[in-house]
């Protein structure tokens, strides 16, 4: 299963480490920053899927970064702040915030709220997978998600089956990221219907080299789909949605 990377934004450093050191204990990747620039910074950085945001932070405000954030991301956030009237409350819920947490709180509601927004999150997740229809470019290679159909450089298609088309569709949507097996574990399972966990064993490794026999030129020496060690796999060149 995949640990939830978690971002907590607080410029009081005392908070801001008990809250990481709480999140961590309960299961979650969590890392703390305290400022705007931290948070841009780590957005750059790779995958966040929850950030729980301070309102106030010194001259900046909390309100702001969520609607900045909103403007290209779509991370669930959770704003945390000792203002708790209803119009403050209002104020987190109308710049995009997914949840509001009173200052001083329960250490353990807070893991509480976090585990159902992030439920919630994963259930919006998988009904976009769902509807997504699209056409990447990659590599000389054409392929349609919603016809399942892959095109060749050489204007010839090849034949994919069900759970390769669920992976290379994983693959595309990540272009130059590595992805742990069990990322690309739970990504597919949002794009398929309740199938057995294809994480088990070598099942994704043994999936990975049937996809590389099919659209590698030199399958033993992939160009594309190479292995991220440490991680998993990396799909290793740029992709184009038309």
């Amino acid at each position: 299963m995949t640990i939830p990377r978690l971002l907590v934004v607080d410029d009081d450093v005392e908070m801001c480490a008990m809250m990481v050191g709480w999140l961590q204990r309960n299961g979650f990747a969590a890392v703390g920053v305290h400022d705007g620039a931290g948070v841009a910074q780590r957005m750059d950085q790779g995958r966040v899927d929850l950030i729980l945001l301070d309102v106030m932070l010194g001259d900046e405000s909390g309100l702001r970064i969520c609607q900045k954030l909103r403007e290209d991301h779509d991370v669930p956030i959770i704003m945390v702040s000792a203002l708790s009237a209803d119009d403050q409350r209002m104020a987190g819920y109308r710049s995009g915030a997914d949840d509001y947490i009173a200052k001083p709180f329960n250490p353990e509601l807070l893991v509480a709220r976090v585990r159902a927004v992030l439920r919630r999150a994963r259930r919006a997740t998988s009904l976009a997978y769902r509807r997504q229809s699209r056409v990447y470019a990659f590599a000389g290679w054409r392929y349609d998600t919603r016809e399942g159909s892959a095109c060749a450089p050489g204007g010839f298609e090849v034949a994919l089956s069900t759970r390769e088309r669920q992976l290379l569709q994983v693959l595309l949507a990540n272009p130059e990221i590595p992805l742990s097996r069990d990322e690309i574990a739970e990504a597919m399972d949002l794009l398929g219907e309740g199938t057995a966990d294809p994480a088990e064993g070598r099942a994704i490794d043994m999936l990975v080299g049937r996809l590389r026999g099919k659209i590698e030129e030199t399958p033993k020496e992939p160009a594309l789909i190479r292995t991220a060690r440490g991680v998993g796999y990396v799909l290793a060149c740029s992709v184009k949605v038309l």
